[in-house]
């Protein structure tokens, strides 16, 4: 009894880190790439096993509300799982990354077609945003993507994909539909309550969870910067720019439906869930394609912190 009481202490105490403790995991993950090397066969659970949690405290009452505004939601989600990724592969074909940088360009892509991150409605909270619209966004966007993400892989990345376009989808749907089933079958085993409740053990236990993908996936990061320190700056450089142009373009297409709606619906656009790929995948991706997924995790990590003064200042107008 004693061994559970301490381990639920330091759930509870990881999970008030925050994002203090997801960086350090960032850090200890370049640090230690021996960690990220036992730890890659596990990627997929870890994945799957974020994604039962995410289901499980999805706020239905709020989606719920949300889907009162059907117009908006089928914008924002139609903006976020079709234009961007036809968007964006354009762009790197007339740019010729698909010839130049076929890892790279097998990264972007994947990039553009998954979902918003599960937990972008907790970080929109975190910066003072509607985390309703982006939580119905995120919800239509990720039943979408067994459908799109394999449709936009053969339009753009053809015989340069690593799996077959209709066992991607089988894949995606299987990890989705098994991942909502057991986070709404403990949901519903537990009480809603229940879960509330242990809500800083839940997020110590993500932490932890979070760090198994984030170990896998920085293991040749510090080699990497060693080794080619341009390359590596030049990659990390490329996923800043990337996020931004579609948060800020996102921003502008939804400005007519208000600053905060605009500015959830761009920050959801933004956070793109490659985990769900990699598993999707079994990371069976080029070595550049696994370098590009590592170095695009530092915006989505750092956006709330770089993001918030902003966001502060244009709700205030």
């Amino acid at each position: 009894m004693i061994i559970v009481d301490v381990i639920a202490a330091g759930l509870s105490w990881l999970g008030r880190q925050g994002t203090k403790a997801i960086a350090a995991i960032v850090v200890v993950g370049i640090a230690f790439p021996w960690l990220g090397g036992h730890l890659k066969p596990f990627v997929t659970e870890a994945i799957f096993v974020l994604l039962c949690t995410a289901f499980m405290r999805v706020n239905m009452r709020a989606a719920g509300a949300c889907l009162r505004r059907p117009g908006l939601v089928i914008g924002a989600t139609a903006w976020t799982s079709l234009a961007i990724p036809a968007l964006i592969g354009m762009i790197c074909l007339s740019l010729g990354i698909d010839t130049s940088a076929p890892g790279l360009f097998i990264a972007i892509m994947f990039q553009a077609v998954a979902s918003p991150i599960m937990a972008a409605p907790s970080l929109a909270v975190l910066m003072g945003l509607d985390a309703t619209l982006v939580l119905i966004t995120l919800v239509c966007g990720t039943a979408l993507v067994p459908i799109t993400a394999p449709l936009f892989a053969l339009v753009f990345v053809g015989p340069a994909l690593s799996i077959p376009p209709l066992l991607l989808a089988g894949k995606l749907s299987i990890i989705l539909l098994g991942a909502a089933f057991v986070g709404f079958g403990i949901r519903r085993l537990v009480g809603i309550k229940a879960i509330e409740r242990q809500g800083e053990k839940i997020n110590g236990f993500n932490i932890i969870i979070l760090f198994i993908f984030v170990a896998a996936i920085m293991e040749n990061v510090g080699t990497r910067v060693l080794s080619d320190t341009a390359m590596t700056i030049a990659i990390t450089a490329l996923s800043f720019v990337i996020f931004f142009a579609v948060l800020f373009l996102t921003t502008l297409v939804f400005l007519p439906a208000g600053r905060e709606r605009a500015l959830a619906i761009g920050f959801t656009a933004s956070q793109r869930n490659m985990g769900l790929m990699l598993a999707a995948t079994g990371g069976a991706l080029p070595e550049m394609t696994w370098l590009y997924f590592a170095l695009a995790q530092f915006p989505i990590f750092l956006a709330p912190w770089i993001l918030q003064p902003m966001v502060n200042r244009i709700l205030k107008r």
